[in-house]
């Protein structure tokens, strides 16, 4: 494993969730943290989380499904001035539960497709290039166990988009020192999963930090289960 002391983590949808607790063992790391919300005040719990973590703490906001809105969040974290060493497009939304699957309306298509799939593709865009110049990056885009669910059609063909992206993207950064992998965070407790999911949200961890702490030659391409990963990290 490395060590993942100052540099600077980008984690999409970590007001709360996952997001979150990547957020927080990412601290205790000794990383650095740029917390993403919708908006600014939705960043204040995990700001709060956060507020006596030994590293810098930054917030940037931005609805992922708006196009305007993902440049400026792009432009907020360039303000920052600081390399941006590793990037977890964690957030996404998930479209209502249709028991008559043939339901599912083209605005739910698209807006799950804008924010789960196009906001993940322009943020890998607007990052990994630098990472490729500084010769160092970790990139983690969180994708889904979901199948034979027709039901929620819409999220589970974006995160098939999500994987074919990384997949793809990895053949490109093959001989850098970027690493792009998936990760499937498990069925949690949180308001994507729903109470009746199996683990608490707390079980992503320390399984979810196993991409970004992989070596320059490690994995690429690859698919990692938070729950099932066998990581032994003191956190």
């Amino acid at each position: 494993m490395i060590d993942l002391k100052g540099k600077n983590a980008l984690i999409t949808g970590s007001s709360r969730g996952v997001g979150q607790q990547i957020a927080k063992a990412l601290t205790k790391l000794g990383s650095n943290v740029i917390v993403h919300g919708r908006t600014l005040e939705s960043c204040s719990k995990t700001l709060e989380v956060l507020k006596d973590a030994d590293v810098k703490v930054y917030c940037v906001y931005g609805e992922l499904s708006d196009k305007k809105q993902v440049n400026e969040l792009i432009s907020q974290v360039r303000s920052l001035e600081i390399p941006i060493d590793i990037l977890y497009n964690n957030a996404a939304i998930m479209t209502t539960f249709h028991n008559d699957y043939w339901n599912h309306s083209w605005g739910e298509w698209t807006d799950t497709c804008k924010f789960n799939v196009v906001a993940l593709y322009d943020l890998c865009g607007a990052f990994i290039p630098a990472m490729i110049k500084n010769g160092f990056g970790r990139v983690v885009n969180l994708t889904s166990g979901i199948k034979d669910l027709p039901e929620l059609a819409p999220y589970s063909a974006s995160k098939w988009a999500v994987d074919k992206i990384t997949y793809d993207l990895a053949i490109k950064l093959k001989d850098t020192g970027v690493r792009i992998n998936t990760l499937d965070p498990g069925w949690l407790r949180t308001d994507l999963g729903g109470e009746n999911a199996d683990h608490p949200v707390e079980a992503v961890l320390p399984g979810a930090l196993a991409p970004a702490l992989i070596e320059n030659d490690g994995p690429n391409g690859e698919f990692f289960s938070a729950i099932d990963h066998n990581l032994e990290l003191n956190i």
